[in-house]
């Protein structure tokens, strides 16, 4: 069995892997078709003008659900963990809520382009990145309180690098998008797709585009510290039957109840 195959670690490997795709893919579509520059462009950007912005746009969609599932399974493992420790139950229900959260920030980006609906787009960012940053957080904390019984010293630690990684990169880009974005370099920036680094402000707005993708990759790469938990972890549906046919209600079935256990993980 290889590595991925063992558990649920198929979750974080695939939504690692299918959201680096997205970026990659865009990117490389909107270069071959000159629609941005070829020297780090905004993630966003390289999603703007079709075609490339029908294959960002669902590719990410996935990435969402890939996002929400991976979250999911990593909220049940923490609480069949810690049963019985309030507080890092209180910290696990609020770190999938963040986590949800931030999912559905990047189906707004992903569907609302930021040169056509700019300050939606900037909101599904601010989900994105800044609730997914407080549940980087929440996560590195229950890492935290669960070493050494249940988690290694290594894994909290690296988990703090990353987190500590983004907002490093949170931070430059936030600082550097205001001063682009004060109108000491012109207006109109946000429709601005090739630059010529002769130009006033190209140093900020590079400043900005590494630091967007430097995010993003921090995020990526936070997740791929899920792997070694989700081989230790499976999902089994169990199914209630009601009744012996689908059209009776449940009070006519007046025989025992039926469980049925699907063997297999989900």
């Amino acid at each position: 069995m290889w590595w991925f195959q063992q558990g649920l670690s198929f979750l974080p490997v695939a939504l690692v892997v299918w959201s680096a795709a997205s970026f990659v893919f865009s990117y490389i579509t909107a270069i071959v078709l000159h629609h941005v520059d070829p020297l780090v462009p905004y993630i966003s950007d390289t999603g703007t003008i079709p075609p490339e912005r029908c294959l960002f746009g669902i590719m990410l969609n996935v990435s969402t659900f890939l996002g929400i599932a991976t979250m999911y399974v990593r909220y049940k493992q923490v609480s069949a963990l810690s049963p019985e420790k309030p507080r890092i139950l209180r910290l696990n229900k609020l770190g999938l809520t963040l986590g949800w959260m931030s999912c559905f920030g990047l189906c707004i980006i992903a569907n609302f382009q930021k040169c056509i609906l700019y300050y939606i787009h900037v909101l599904g960012a601010c989900l994105t990145f800044g609730v997914g940053s407080i549940y980087m957080l929440v996560q590195t904390i229950l890492s935290y309180l669960m070493q050494p019984e249940l988690h290694s010293k290594d894994i909290f630690w690296a988990r703090l690098a990353v987190f500590l990684w983004s907002c490093s990169s949170i931070l430059s880009m936030f600082v550097s998008s205001v001063v682009l974005y004060s109108g000491l370099y012109g207006q109109n920036l946000v429709q601005k797709l090739h630059w010529d680094s002769q130009e006033r402000g190209y140093i900020p707005h590079i400043i900005s585009t590494v630091s967007e993708w430097s995010l993003a990759f921090s995020f990526l790469s936070f997740f791929l510290t899920y792997i070694r938990d989700f081989q230790k972890i499976s999902l089994r549906a169990m199914v209630s039957l009601q009744g012996q046919t689908l059209h009776e209600s449940p009070g006519s079935f007046t025989a025992e109840e039926q469980a049925l256990l699907i063997a297999g993980s989900i």
